[in-house]
């Protein structure tokens, strides 16, 4: 591709830590042609946020531009004046960031905020403007768009909040779209259906899209090139069909194949008690009160029945608000049922509260908050078993060491604290904290879903290892299809707050017989290793 074709080129791209002279971004060089979707991928630390948001002057504090060039519509926007930079942001280089939450401003509406870049980049009327973010609005799928102008962004979820984002950026019509691991907080369907929506905004505007993601599969789906970024270097590019078939570099096809495959098929005998079983469980959440009245309940759950027998990973499936947590935290005991009851090896838990959580532990999706940060590694496994009367003092640091090992954290491991650590090494030592005990029954509520692809794959490998080694039954909630392909026995789909389908994860993932089961698998691919480090990519049956 060359230069003169290039709607935007990056030449050389240096930037530096100021107190150290440390690069961070090295040399990195990219073009991206009009209505072109162009992808850089890589992991946390890989630069390639830095390197894109560079481009529009958003260059972190403590960073500096070291060398190279970034030349937008042949002006060199590295050495562009704020006048300009404001003229180039929003009017004709948009951006959609991760989380929406912390691009909307909370204190005001979103005719408002709508509005805010009509105002500044155009000279529509009042009523233009009003008319253009209706018709907007409705065009990303909101069903009440007039209603929605005098609302505030929490009172939307996370799917429609980045609806929003993507509204407020495409009104402005920008020749170049940067999206900011646009869907990484979203589940498969909104992710998807937010994918789709801005593939078709940008393509009948006109407008180039440089997507920036550590998901693969979904960068495979949507972009014609992209770029392996890793340690601030660029280690390959191409387009995304030769990449994927036929990887160079070896950084290249370990990514690939630390995407998640189907496990083999495990024996379990259904004939045997069930160690967990939930029997018709309901839960309320009361309404929201106000000063003359109290409002209706919410019902999270509908009667829900499940078991778990000995040794079975069950994976917990749905979209965001089906109820899968809900129903983890019930099992756990951290949320009251309204009614129904929970047995543990064929008896009442609430019989027998201590026997019940010495035997039931729980992994949580962020480990940083639910690990002490004023506690060692080592102090924080031996901490879970402290109600262990049979152990003497030495005998659970030894148990605490001995765990930390199995979880591939050695000695040198022991005397940090958790702000030392990675987010694997952290998932890694609530992992540790939890089979620390031998427990019968692990819940683990989306425990890799903010992992990197890799980390990701190292952590679930660790997980079916101790699963097999130990032999304690799972509860494994996540809304990542891929990751419950590799590690689940039996799966159940569940659906606004009821159990719309379930069976064996080979029945599910084949001949789904739901809808709704069926569009949640049509928005991950089945993935095919071949003889040269790469993958074949095939989607599955489409909603």
């Amino acid at each position: 591709m060359s230069d003169q074709n290039a709607l935007l080129s990056v030449r050389g791209l240096t930037l530096e830590v100021i107190h150290n002279g440390g690069a961070v971004v090295k040399d990195v060089s990219f073009d991206v042609s009009p209505g072109e979707i162009v992808g850089i991928v890589g992991e946390s630390g890989s630069g390639k946020t830095l390197a894109t948001r560079s481009i529009i002057g958003l260059i972190a504090p403590g960073i500096r531009h070291a060398s190279g060039s970034i030349v937008y519509k042949g002006q060199d926007t590295l050495q562009a004046g704020d006048r300009t930079l404001r003229r180039l942001r929003g009017g004709e280089i948009g951006v959609v960031f991760q989380e929406p939450m912390t691009s909307l401003n909370p204190s005001m509406t979103i005719g408002r905020q709508l509005e805010e870049g009509l105002i500044l980049h155009t000279k529509q009327t009042a009523e233009m403007r009003r008319t253009n973010i209706l018709h907007m609005l409705t065009r990303v799928g909101l069903k009440d768009p007039a209603g929605a102008l005098t609302a505030y962004p929490h009172e939307f979820s996370g799917g429609m909040r980045q609806r929003i984002m993507l509204a407020s950026v495409m009104l402005l019509k920008p020749a170049l779209l940067i999206a900011d691991e646009p869907t990484t907080a979203l589940d498969a369907v909104v992710q998807r259906d937010v994918m789709e929506l801005m593939v078709e905004l940008t393509k009948e505007q006109g407008t180039a899209v440089l997507l920036i993601s550590h998901d693969l599969p979904m960068v495979a789906r949507y972009t014609h090139r992209f770029v392996v970024m890793e340690r601030g270097v660029v280690v390959e590019q191409g387009t995304t069909e030769e990449i994927l078939s036929r990887p160079k570099h070896p950084y290249t096809r370990k990514l690939l194949s630390s995407l998640p495959f189907r496990g083999d098929v495990r024996a379990i005998d259904t004939n045997v008690s069930p160690i967990v079983s939930a029997r018709d469980i309901v839960v309320d959440y009361p309404g929201r009160k106000s000063l003359f009245k109290k409002g209706a309940a919410k019902r999270a759950l509908h009667g829900i029945s499940i078991d778990i027998h000995p040794g079975e990973v069950v994976a917990l499936v749905g979209g965001s608000g089906s109820g899968k947590t809900t129903l983890g935290r019930t099992i756990a005991g951290l949320v009251k049922e309204t009614s129904g009851e929970v047995l543990f090896q064929g008896k009442r838990r609430d019989n027998d509260w201590f026997h019940y959580r010495m035997n039931c532990q729980m992994v949580f999706q962020d480990p940083y908050s639910s690990l002490d940060p004023r506690m060692t590694i080592l102090s924080l496994v031996e901490e879970a078993l402290r109600l262990i009367p049979s152990l003497t003092a030495a005998e659970k640091k030894q148990r605490a060491a001995e765990t930390l090992e199995e979880v591939g954290l050695g000695e040198a491991f022991a005397g940090r604290y958790p702000h030392q650590l990675s987010g694997g090494q952290r998932q890694r030592v609530a992992i540790a904290r939890a089979i620390a005990r031998r427990p019968k029954f692990l819940i683990a509520d989306e425990p890799v879903s903010a992992l990197d692809v890799t980390v990701r794959a190292q952590v679930l490998d660790l997980f079916s290892n101790l699963q097999k080694r130990y032999g304690f039954s799972c509860l494994f909630i996540s809304h990542d299809l891929g990751v419950v392909e590799q590690i689940a026995d039996r799966v159940i789909v569940m659906q606004d707050g009821r159990i719309i389908e379930q069976g064996d994860r080979n029945a599910i993932f084949d001949a789904p017989k739901e809808a709704y089961t069926r569009k949640l698998l049509s928005a991950i691919p089945a993935l095919d290793l071949n003889d040269s480090g790469g993958v074949k990519l095939k989607w599955r049956l489409d909603a």
